[in-house]
């Protein structure tokens, strides 16, 4: 019996409890985590944005130590070091095979569908987003695993599972800034201080960073950003004035909101790139009129996982970290328990905080 944060239904409270975890199966692995971190993503889960089967234990942002692994599996073993991969590709889709984009699998989440432990009462648990991070131990497949390289802490190593492979994924994958470029970066959550310290490893000129708390700013500055605006109805404008008057040749929308994914578009220059992490509600829309697509020539574009390959780009995080370009540590400003969680929900519904981290 381990404890966990379960999800009853879509909407209900995280219930703290003890579940029933089995021992790892043919291709499985089980890890005792270190740390995990509350995203976002966790939230849209709990309240039915992004589809999850319940009764489930959420959390797919962590990383900890192999404690034993189940038949056929050959690549992790225990007391290994490991980083969860809450979108495993499959290596075999048209995505994966075909386009070498392993960010689109097709299969990335069928674990998700099975359920992997059970409650108490002999009620089957299902893994979110395949992974279910919070609780001190969890089971997955072994190709869920990335190992961690030296001269990574632990429990900060978490953030690199998610957050940080998003923000640095969508700076250098998806938007391809360029040094001196200008980049405005919307949300200043924990995907948002990976963003504008992924900006400044790019070499970015002016980084503004947006947010609806004035409260943010020092963190924003801490991470890279060398302008702060406040959002409000003239954001767009102001952009453009830290931006001589054009606009940022680079916007990332990291809230998921489409009237924040429209300001992020009137932000930047003509010809400049919008790149959206933020994940949002199907109903949700806004409109782009056919004589400005045509006039401004700027491109919107999604990004999934940061448009990241895991274990491409996990060893590149690692060496940037080890160098000092990548401060984990400054993106959390939370450290908390597993029955914290709920708190941290409150606190990012009301647009507070950056990365909270449940240290087991």
């Amino acid at each position: 019996m381990v404890r966990a944060a379960v999800l009853s239904a879509v909407g209900a409270p995280l219930d703290i409890t003890e579940i029933d975890l089995p021992a790892p199966g043919p291709g499985q692995v089980r890890v005792k985590l270190a740390a995990a971190g509350v995203c976002h993503s966790d939230l849209s889960l709990s309240n039915g944005t992004l589809r999850q089967p319940v009764p489930a234990v959420l959390g797919h942002e962590g990383a900890g130590t192999v404690v034993s692994v189940g038949e056929g599996v050959t690549g992790h073993a225990p007391g290994d070091r490991v980083v969860l991969n809450w979108a495993p590709s499959c290596g075999e889709c048209h995505f994966c095979a075909t386009l070498a984009e392993p960010w689109l699998c097709v299969n990335a989440q069928a674990a998700t569908t099975v359920p992997y432990a059970r409650t108490p009462a002999g009620d089957p648990l299902y893994p979110g987003l395949s992974t279910a991070a919070f609780a001190e131990e969890t089971v997955v497949p072994a190709h869920a695993l990335l190992p961690l390289p030296e001269g990574v802490p632990l429990t900060d190593a978490a953030l690199l599972g998610c957050a940080v492979l998003t923000g640095y994924g969508a700076v250098h994958h998806s938007a391809r800034v360029r040094a001196g470029e200008s980049v405005a970066v919307f949300g200043v959550g924990g995907v948002g201080l990976a963003t504008l310290q992924a900006a400044r490893l790019a070499g970015a000129g002016t980084v503004v960073a947006v947010d609806i708390s004035p409260e943010k700013e020092e963190l924003a500055r801490s991470a890279g950003a060398t302008e702060y605006v406040v959002a409000s109805e003239t954001t767009a404008k102001e952009i453009r004035k830290l931006t001589g008057g054009l606009g940022a040749d680079v916007a990332v929308e990291c809230v998921g909101r489409a009237e924040t994914i429209r300001t992020a578009w009137n932000s930047t220059r003509r010809g400049g790139r919008t790149t959206v992490v933020g994940i949002g509600r199907k109903d949700d829309t806004m409109t782009l009129s056919a004589l400005e697509i045509f006039h401004f020539a700027r491109t919107l574009t999604g990004c999934v996982y940061g448009d990241s390959d895991p274990a491409r780009d996990l060893p590149v995080l690692a060496r940037h970290v080890r160098e000092g370009g990548l401060d984990l540590g400054a993106l959390v400003t939370d450290r908390i328990g597993l029955a914290d969680i709920p708190a941290a929900f409150d606190a990012m519904r009301a647009g507070r905080g950056g990365r909270a981290l449940v240290v087991f």
